[in-house]
């Protein structure tokens, strides 16, 4: 297996670590390929690519907050496409994945954030605490330099909330909206934690044990088909 790489600051050298499958974004399961290769046929260039990859990820899997859980299965780009569901995490791992099985390299960026606008049902889940610790973004090289491309809030459930949907045109970062639809602050970025080669799930699951009560990444029936 290939050892994790982990840039603390900045971005990585691309090479081969960042275009193989691994543990998470693996693209060597036949339902990860086909995907990535369905979304992706007919693109001009990789740019083109990437911006396709982006937009499935984005809407065709339903962002779900209340669907976290520290079973690595569950991070798993596979696991992603079979649930049709996921929060920030898994839903980066996917698209991270789907553009290493096209020839782009890709990475997993984590970042604390805080949501202004989190819903008093899920800021009880979080038991009374306001930061999201280790929002996942995908990083993708594309025409020479590295950008961050966080496809977390699907276009339905933007609409729907007033929330200001992420576009990504392959060249600037498409991190989530600081403002929502209403002019109000949205999404606050508090700290960056860097960029890995693989999902750094033991630290993820750690620290979200440590920080987080039960409730946030437990197995509550019907959670994530109540935010639905």
């Amino acid at each position: 297996m290939t050892a994790l790489l982990f840039t603390p600051e900045g971005f990585p050298e691309p090479g081969p670590a960042y275009l193989q499958p691994t543990e998470f974004l693996d693209f060597d399961v036949p339902a990860v390929r086909d995907f990535a290769a369905r979304h992706a046929t007919g693109a001009a260039d990789a740019r083109d690519a990437a911006i396709r990859l982006y937009y499935a990820v984005r809407d065709a899997i339903r962002y779900d907050p209340f669907s976290i859980r520290l079973d690595p299965a569950t991070f798993r780009a596979s696991r992603v496409l079979a649930d049709g569901r996921a929060f920030c995490i898994p839903k980066a791992v996917l698209l991270a994945a789907a553009a290493r099985a096209v020839g782009i390299p890709a990475a997993i960026g984590l970042s604390d954030v805080r949501n202004h606008l989190t819903s008093p049902k899920l800021a009880e889940r979080m038991g009374g605490r306001t930061l999201f610790m280790h929002h996942g973004y995908a990083v993708l090289h594309i025409e020479g330099r590295w950008v961050k491309a966080a496809p977390a809030f699907n276009l339905a459930m933007c609409t729907r909330f007033g929330v200001q949907p992420t576009e990504f045109d392959g060249r600037s970062d498409a991190t989530l909206q600081e403002f929502d639809a209403c002019a109000r602050r949205h999404m606050e970025y508090v700290r960056d934690h860097g960029v890995w080669s693989d999902l750094p799930h033991l630290r993820i699951a750690q620290d979200f044990a440590g920080y987080y009560p039960p409730s946030f990444y437990g197995d509550t029936p019907g959670a994530g088909a109540d935010f639905g």
